[in-house]
């Protein structure tokens, strides 16, 4: 696990730099950097919209006496896409942005939902813990 996260904290702003590097010598710097302002806007406001969007439907889920288990899980991905975009780079903005457009959240929620069901087969995780 600590190798893991000794990864992402190198590997990560080692991509980001040689990416906006390679852009910045195509587009030229400053470009590079509205790009990257502007990626961070779009994300928030996107953030925003399918945050508001969530929570409405766990208010509705809420009021019809219903658990709202999909629609956390949308507000968690949603929460980690906006933590993702606050990192300058333009590849963590476009894993950000993929992460709050619904169908590929819906993608990576199936993903996680699969992995989940894997682990508590193999005894990994036992969700009779939280009952």
């Amino acid at each position: 696990m600590l190798f893991k996260l000794f990864l992402c904290f190198t590997l990560i702003p080692v991509i980001e730099l040689y990416l906006l590097i390679q852009v910045g010598s195509v587009i030229g710097g400053l470009n590079t950097i509205l790009l990257v302002i502007g990626t961070g806007f779009a994300g928030a406001w996107l953030a925003r919209m399918e945050g508001m969007n969530t929570m409405f439907k766990v208010q509705q889920n809420l009021n019809q006496g219903l658990m709202p288990a999909e629609e956390l899980i949308d507000a968690l991905i949603i929460l980690i896409a906006g933590l993702v975009l606050i990192t300058p780079g333009l590849l963590t903005d476009f894993v950000g942005l993929m992460l709050l457009w619904p169908v590929t959240r819906n993608r990576f929620k199936r993903f996680l939902r699969r992995k989940f069901d894997e682990l508590s087969a193999r005894g990994d995780i036992n969700i009779t813990k939280f009952h």
